[in-house]
């Protein structure tokens, strides 16, 4: 919030920290205060604490954030904010600053009296952070003194005491984190960089620096600071995208009747989907909530009332739908609130009926404005909108041509799925396969009672740049859709999906691959609540057999390969022994190799499978199809913005931007095999 809204007679002390309950389950569950104990849980530690110096930032105190991860393994997080109180609680008759770092939910959000705003988890914050490091140094400026505490796994080691003079006010936090608790403790740059950069966007006139100082040569240092706000951040979305309306909209206002700050900015590009961010106190809410249903409110009734009244749309026309008016939409939605209610506690969507009103009401009338004082753009973003509407309608003919004879009519299935006798779908499985070779071997290994099998001829459409009426005009595409049983579009019901696991099995090879992404853009696109839900896998079929006697292994890389011919050797492994390379041997495939190979005396035959129809159905089922032995990928969105970006520059229209992220990502590609 701006200076000018905070109450400038207001006192941050020690009696503006409230406390509610203890920190000892921390350690005991770890997970249930930061998710996970993977890399989100390790880096989640560092959002806690920057959420405090953010804090200080929305209620206008400093302008700085400075994120150092150290060459020590510790990562340290300073603000120039006004300092926690280092003051005596009246209570609990410690320092405010032992509280804040020893109590779940001590602190200024509470009380009413430290902050207006808080995007804090609970409020549990540092105090979590504390508990889960092995150390823990917290540093105040404030009232002209420097002051100091040291943590060990949450435990004070000693008073907080000052050690010096200071000049100026803030917090340093600089924490270890414990590797009995983490599978990892090292920080991701690239992941602190992305989120970093997402609370400059929304966090405007602030400066965020990162430091990696873990470099040994020199330390990288990289700074964040957008005065644009969210139409910044809406741009960087769109970039390398062709944008209709070439003026960016964007409001930035105070409700004062909610006590609100709303922040909205939107762009329209020549894509099909629409690309949509709702933050509520800088916490983003991947299901939207009150605040995105008053701008879609909003959004749609301002376009029908300038199509109305400009003539794009005649009497006799039917109004635009909230679909068509989101067809190549980006936006970024962001609230300040003062008491946000999130449903859930991951804060995914959020319930403040306030926030739709403000919302719908500020967003309105701004848009309504921009709309009469950039006709172009009115006019380019209309277009956009009625061409949407004229697919729309042209998809709805083309999905009831499909579907009215299909599965979800209670009629026949397409003829080339492989179904099976289960009807439960929370144990069935949909097997997509390359080719009618590698389907033929699944159909005779599988498992009928829970395994389905879907062969695909050659490469689906690339929908990325396809509407659905051309999608739903491809065969394989249509023969999917109808197996899934979930429908397409605006008719998609997760509830009728006809199996709980669908899975990718390709041959691990350049054509496999490009047809995973092929079916990845699919889902990606059209069916996001599948990955959500974690319904898609890919398989992971072996690349060799190895083997010595009737003794084998199947093996995934060439490092396993190694392996697995020293431990079927005897330990005498590929070096020091008689090798020679015996002949390559074909078995009626000239994509398959046979190696025979003489390793200390011993005979190792290698099978190198470079497509699914090589395999038998036994081998196959072995392999790749055997709950018991196989291994499989479960595709999830760990970032939607990042994977949208990606989605778009792989399979979109932009040669050059595909030609540039190739060249630099080139040295990165494990086993490609061409």
């Amino acid at each position: 919030m701006a200076d000018k809204k905070q109450e400038k007679n207001e006192e941050y002390g020690a009696k503006q920290i409230t406390v509610l309950e203890g920190l000892d389950p921390v350690r005991k569950r770890p997970g249930m205060y930061i998710g996970s104990t993977g890399p989100a849980g390790l880096h989640h530690l560092v959002w806690e604490v920057v959420d405090n110096s953010v804090d200080e930032a929305m209620a206008g105190h400093g302008k700085e954030i400075v994120t150092t991860l150290n060459d020590d393994g510790t990562v340290s997080v300073e603000d120039f904010g006004r300092g926690i109180p280092v003051d005596p609680h009246p209570q609990f008759k410690v320092s405010a600053l032992e509280l804040v770092l020893t109590k779940l939910h001590a602190g200024g959000k509470f009380g009413g009296g430290g902050y207006k705003v808080s995007g804090g988890l609970h409020g549990v914050g540092v105090s979590v952070v504390n508990a889960l490091s092995k150390y823990l140094l917290a540093e105040v400026k404030r009232e002209g003194k420097l002051w100091q505490q040291e943590y060990a796994y949450g435990k004070p080691q000693g008073k907080v005491k000052p050690v010096g003079t200071a000049r100026g006010t803030g917090t340093k936090i600089t924490f270890k984190p414990d590797e009995k608790i983490f599978e990892t403790v090292e920080f991701d740059l690239q992941t602190i960089l992305d989120h970093l950069r997402q609370h400059a966007y929304l966090t405007k006139g602030v400066k965020f620096v990162v430091i990696d100082a873990r470099v040994k040569k020199a330390t990288c240092g990289y700074a964040f600071y957008f005065e644009g706000g969210v139409a910044s951040f809406v741009r960087h979305i769109n970039h390398g995208k062709q944008a209709k309306n070439a003026n960016v909209f964007y409001v930035s206002k105070h409700d004062d009747a909610a006590d609100m700050d709303v922040e909205v900015a939107l762009q329209y590009t020549d894509e099909y989907h629409e690309s949509v961010y709702c933050f509520a106190n800088n916490i983003i809410n991947v299901e939207g909530g009150s605040h995105l249903v008053g701008f879609r409110s909003a959004l749609t009734r301002e376009l029908n009332n300038y199509a109305r009244v400009k003539g794009f749309l005649k009497e006799k026309d039917s109004n635009l739908t909230g679909e068509d008016v989101r067809e190549g939409l980006t936006t970024v939605i962001s609230v300040k609130i003062k008491d946000p209610q999130f449903e859930g506690q991951t804060k995914a969507k959020l319930g403040n009926p306030e926030a739709r009103t403000a919302v719908e009401a500020i967003f309105g009338e701004a848009f309504k404005i921009f709309l009469e004082e950039h006709p172009r753009d009115g006019e380019a973003i209309i277009g956009k909108c009625v061409l949407a509407s004229q697919a729309r309608a042209a998809a709805r003919a083309a999905r009831e041509t499909v579907l009215r004879k299909g599965a979800l009519e209670g009629m026949t299935l397409p003829g080339k799925l492989s179904d099976c006798s289960s009807k439960d779908p929370s144990i069935s499985e949909l097997y997509l396969v390359e080719g009618d070779s590698a389907g033929g071997s699944a159909k005779q290994g599988r498992n009928r009672e829970n395994q389905a099998i879907l062969p695909l001829r050659g490469k689906i459409l690339n929908v990325e740049r396809a509407r659905l009426d051309k999608m739903l005009a491809n065969n394989e595409i249509k023969s999917l859709v109808i197996a899934l049983g979930t429908n397409i579009g605006e008719m998609f019901n997760i509830a009728d999906l006809r199996y709980d696991r669908v899975i990718i099995m390709t041959d691990a090879d350049v054509d496999g691959a490009h047809i995973r992404t092929l079916l990845l853009t699919l889902f990606f696109r059209h069916f996001p609540e599948l990955i959500k839900q974690g319904h898609i896998y890919i398989a992971q079929p072996p690349l060799f057999r190895v083997a010595v006697g009737k003794e084998f292994r199947y093996v995934f890389t060439e490092a396993e390969k190694q392996k697995a011919i020293g431990e079927l050797t005897g330990g005498k492994g590929m070096k020091g022994g008689n090798e020679s390379k015996g002949s390559e041997e074909s078995n009626g495939s000239e994509d398959e190799e046979t190696q025979a190979l003489s390793v200390g005396g011993v005979k190792v035959n290698i099978q190198r499978y470079k497509g699914l129809g090589e395999m038998n159905p036994e081998q196959l089922w072995d392999t790749t199809m055997n709950p018991e032995t196989r291994v499989m990928l479960r595709v999830t969105i760990e970032d939607a913005e990042k994977a949208d970006e990606t989605f778009d520059i792989l399979m979109g229209e932009d040669v050059a931007n595909r030609k540039h992220f190739i060249q630099t990502h080139a040295k990165n590609v494990q086993n490609l095999d061409i």
